[in-house]
């Protein structure tokens, strides 16, 4: 009897190897990783795509076992996130909280947050609301963890108790912690969204996809978080899988400009498009400031003019979101105006163009004629990349 207690505790029922185990933890954990990412984040806080009840019910069941989290708590703590994002109403901003603080304590907010009844209240609207969801995942979250110690523990024996710590410690780590802290914190911007989001890495499999962080700040609406062709979104590629097999539906993805032949003027399909591709055209003004300012330091060397070193640090910031600058950046812009006339104009434009989508207040007429007095001016400007940006926007189609 002594004996068989032991066998069973130091092998469970599988008699599984060292590698088995490895395999089995890491599987788990990524079937939790995809749920939280298709399910929780794309399907219900952000109703990106629609998932049948067989994948759905899954990944409820699946997370009520791996997390403890509720859906309708999680979706909120989100949408409030995002909502409120980098202010000090945001529930796990690195900006605001600190980056350690989010690293190291990020579980610890989500759950001071999802004890808040007015952010559930205000921002967890259209979850799951049936019979199993108020009777068994929300009322009883705890319990499905147990079950997961159980089950670890009769096919692993003590190992189990091992893999059960990596089972629960891998969302308060990969989500809580790596997305979003780091994902605030350091990385690559594609687009100058208006938060810290940046993308973590280029691909990523532990993470879901969720990495491409800002990718999905800057469309939070889109099932699809990635965005370059050496970006790879797995969560994504699931989607796909399950759409093809009818247990999916995309209800939106990023937008991808169309170009057409250059209109003669800007007209209201211009200027929808414009607008609605605005993360695009700020990207391209941002490649252009860069290679003004490439060639404008080049040019001021070549003339043995101590300027070109004013220019040459300013390379590194000045394509960036102006909104970002620092105060000792700010007041260096006078010394970059005075060495370069076109990168003068190249950041004034820049700003006036951002206010087409920005003054909410305006008709689409009135913003129709400040789009085609811009572009006229950009193309009397006499600064070939803003001309090539006028010509640019003058080709965008929705």
């Amino acid at each position: 009897m002594i004996d068989s207690v032991v066998s069973f505790l130091s092998s469970g029922l599988t008699d599984a190897s060292f590698w088995q185990i490895v395999v089995y933890t890491l599987v788990t954990t990524h079937i939790t990783i995809a749920g939280v990412t298709i399910y929780l984040h794309r399907c219900q806080a952000h109703r990106a795509l629609d998932l049948h009840p067989i994948p759905s019910h899954f990944f409820r069941a699946w997370l009520w076992l791996s997390t403890g989290m509720v859906t309708r708590e999680w979706a909120a703590i989100h949408r409030k996130h995002h909502a409120k994002c980098e202010t000090a109403e945001d529930p796990h901003s690195p900006q605001t909280r600190g980056l350690r603080k989010v690293l190291l304590e990020g579980a610890e907010l989500y759950r001071s947050e999802a004890a808040n009844r007015e952010t559930i209240d205000k921002f967890g609207h259209g979850c799951p609301d049936d019979w199993i969801e108020r009777k068994l995942y929300s009322a009883h979250s705890a319990l499905g963890i147990y079950l997961t110690l159980a089950i670890d523990v009769l096919l692993f024996g003590v190992a189990g108790i091992a893999v059960f710590a990596i089972q629960m410690l891998w969302i308060p780590v990969l989500a809580a912690g790596v997305i979003n802290g780091l994902g605030h914190w350091w990385g690559y911007r594609n687009w100058d969204c208006a938060d810290a989001s940046t993308n973590i890495l280029p691909w990523g499999i532990l993470i879901g996809g969720e990495e491409l962080h800002n990718n999905h700040h800057s469309y939070a609406s889109s099932a699809k978080l990635s965005s370059k062709w050496y970006e790879f979104d797995i969560g994504w590629m699931y989607i796909r899988i399950l759409s093809m097999l009818g247990l999916a539906t995309v209800r939106r993805v990023a937008p991808t400009p169309k170009f057409v032949a250059a209109k003669p003027t800007v007209d209201h399909d211009t200027l929808a498009a414009v607008i609605a591709h605005r993360y695009d055209v700020m990207a391209a003004f941002a490649g252009s400031l860069k290679r003004v300012c490439i060639e404008e330091t080049a040019r001021l060397r070549s003339l043995s003019r101590p300027e070109f070193s004013v220019l040459e640090s300013a390379r590194r910031w000045l394509p960036g979101d102006a909104a970002k600058w620092s105060d000792q950046q700010k007041a260096r812009l006078g010394e970059i105006y005075a060495a370069s006339d076109p990168l003068r104009k190249l950041v004034e434009m820049r700003s006036e163009l951002s206010a087409v989508w920005e003054r909410s207040n305006l008709s689409r007429e009135q913003l129709l004629q400040h789009l085609q007095s811009w572009c006229a001016r950009a193309e009397s400007s006499g600064v070939r990349a803003l001309q090539d940006i006028a010509l640019r926007m003058r080709r965008y189609a929705s």
